[in-house]
C-alpha cells in the first residue's frame, strides 16, 4: 500500500503537467505537441550538462495516458571510470539480469537527480521555446491574413505620436498616424478594420505592417459587400484613393445583362452605404470602366458632365477634356481633388478646359492666323521678288544682242551709200 501512495504523487504531476499545456495550447494556440518536443530538448541538455556530455537519453511522454518517463543509458562495465556512461555490472544486472558487458542500459531518472545549473538550463529551453511557439503562431496568423482585411481592437492610442497599438486576434500590431484616416479619431476599446500591406520577420518577432488608408482597404471591402465581385461576374479595374476624402473606383463586367454599377451601389445604396460608414463617411464614386478612353475618361471625371476629350496625338496619353463653364470647378475638384483622382484612375494626364474656351485663347488664336497669313504673304512677295530678278537678268543676257543688231545697222547704210 505505501508503494502505491508513493506513486500516486508522480501520476498527479504528469497529470497536471499535460494539462498545463493543454490550456498553453487553448490560450496561447501553442501546441501540445511542439512544447512536448521542447521539454524533450530541455531534458537532453540537463543530461548532457550532468553526467559528463552523455545524452543518449529515452523519453517517454504520452499525454493520453499520463506517462512521463526518462531514461539515460549507460555501457554495462566491470570497473567504472566515467559514471555519466558507464555503469557496474552488478548494478546493471540489478536492472536488466541478463546485461552483459557493452550492453546498454536504461537508467530511469528523476528530475530531482539534475543539478541546479542543469534545471535552470532546462527552464530557459522551455520558456525559448515558448517564445517561439508565439512567435511562429504570430506569423502563421499574419501570413494567413495577408493582403486581407482584419478586424482589430484598439488598446491604445499615444497621445503625442498619435500612433495606435492594436490588438489582432492573438498578435499586437501598431498602426501608424500616417496610416491612418484622416479626422478619424480612435478611441481605446473599439474595434476597426485595418488591411494587412505586409509581414515583417527581421527582428524578435513577426510584425504586421497594417493600413487604413491603402487602396486595397476599399478593393476588399467591396468584395466583401459585392456578392458578384467576390464571384467574379463584376470585376474591379482600378482603384484611386484619397483617404479621408473621397475615393473612385472602375468597375466592369463582361456580362451584358450585369450593371457594374448597379451592384456596387445596391438596393437604395445600401452596399456602398455600408462601406462609406467603415471608411468613415469618405466619399466614393463608383464608374464604369471602358476600353475607349474618351468613354472611361469622361466616366472617371463625373460627377461633372463632359462635352468632349480631344487625344493629343503626339504625346502618349495626354488629353483635353471640355465641361461646360458652368461645371469647369466640379470638374476640377477642390485643389484639384477631382481631375487628379480621375488621372490616377484611368493612367491619363489629363488637362481640364471649359466648353467656350479661356479667356483670351480667341485672340491668340486669331495673332496665330495673322501670323500665319504674315508669313504666307511674306513668302508670296519674295517669290514675286525673285521672279522679277530673274526676269531682269534674262533681259540683260539678251540685250547685248540687241545692241550689236543696232550697232550693224549703221554698217549696213554705210554700204548702200557708197
Amino acid at each position: 500500500m505505501k508503494k502505491k501512495k508513493a506513486e500516486q504523487p508522480q501520476d498527479n504531476r504528469n497529470t497536471e503537467l499535460y494539462e498545463a499545456l493543454a490550456l498553453m495550447e487553448k490560450e496561447r494556440g501553442i501546441p501540445v505537441d511542439f512544447m512536448i518536443s521542447q521539454i524533450q530538448k530541455a531534458i537532453v541538455t540537463a543530461c548532457k550538462n550532468t553526467y559528463n556530455g552523455n545524452e543518449d537519453v529515452l523519453i517517454k511522454m504520452e499525454p493520453a495516458t499520463g506517462i512521463f518517463e526518462v531514461y539515460l543509458n549507460k555501457t554495462v562495465v566491470e570497473e567504472v571510470y566515467d559514471s555519466g556512461r558507464e555503469i557496474a555490472l552488478d548494478e546493471a544486472r540489478k536492472i536488466v539480469p541478463s546485461a552483459m558487458p557493452d550492453d546498454k542500459v536504461g537508467i530511469k531518472l528523476d528530475p530531482k537527480d539534475f543539478g541546479r545549473i542543469a534545471v535552470q538550463t532546462a527552464r530557459n529551453i522551455i520558456r525559448q521555446g515558448i517564445r517561439d511557439g508565439e512567435k511562429g503562431q504570430a506569423l502563421a496568423e499574419y501570413q494567413s491574413k495577408l493582403k486581407e482585411i482584419v478586424t482589430a481592437t484598439v488598446e491604445q492610442v499615444d497621445a503625442k505620436t498619435g500612433n495606435a497599438t492594436l490588438r489582432l486576434g492573438k498578435s499586437i500590431a501598431i498602426l501608424p498616424k500616417n496610416e491612418q484616416i484622416n479626422g478619424e479619431v480612435l478611441t481605446e476599446g473599439s474595434q476597426i478594420k485595418v488591411y494587412i500591406v505586409d509581414i515583417k520577420t527581421g527582428g524578435k518577432e513577426p510584425r504586421a505592417i497594417i493600413s487604413r488608408t491603402h487602396p486595397d482597404l476599399v478593393k476588399r471591402l467591396f468584395e466583401s459587400e459585392v456578392p458578384e465581385i467576390f464571384d467574379g461576374t463584376v470585376e474591379i479595374k482600378s482603384i484611386s484613393r484619397e483617404a479621408g476624402s473621397r475615393t473612385k473606383i472602375a468597375v466592369y463586367s463582361k456580362d451584358e445583362n450585369v450593371d457594374a454599377v448597379g451592384a456596387c451601389i445596391g438596393p437604395r445604396g445600401q452596399r456602398v452605404g455600408t462601406i462609406v460608414d467603415v471608411l468613415g463617411g469618405e466619399k466614393i464614386d463608383i464608374v464604369e470602366y471602358s476600353e475607349d478612353p474618351v468613354k472611361f475618361i469622361s466616366a472617371a471625371l463625373s460627377p461633372a458632365e463632359v462635352v468632349k476629350v480631344d487625344i493629343d496625338p503626339n504625346v502618349e496619353r495626354v488629353c483635353k477634356a471640355s465641361v461646360p463653364d458652368s461645371q469647369l470647378s466640379l470638374a476640377i475638384g477642390n485643389k484639384g481633388q477631382n481631375v487628379r483622382l480621375a488621372a490616377k484612375l484611368t493612367g491619363w494626364k489629363i488637362d481640364i478646359r471649359p466648353e467656350s474656351g479661356f479667356f483670351g485663347e480667341e485672340e491668340e488664336k486669331s495673332s496665330e492666323k495673322e501670323e500665319t497669313v504674315e508669313a504666307a504673304a511674306e513668302e508670296t512677295e519674295t517669290a514675286d521678288v525673285n521672279g522679277a530678278a530673274d526676269e531682269t537678268e534674262t533681259m540683260e543676257e539678251t540685250r547685248p544682242e540687241t545692241e550689236n543688231t543696232e550697232e550693224a545697222l549703221p554698217e549696213t547704210e554705210e554700204a548702200n551709200i557708197e
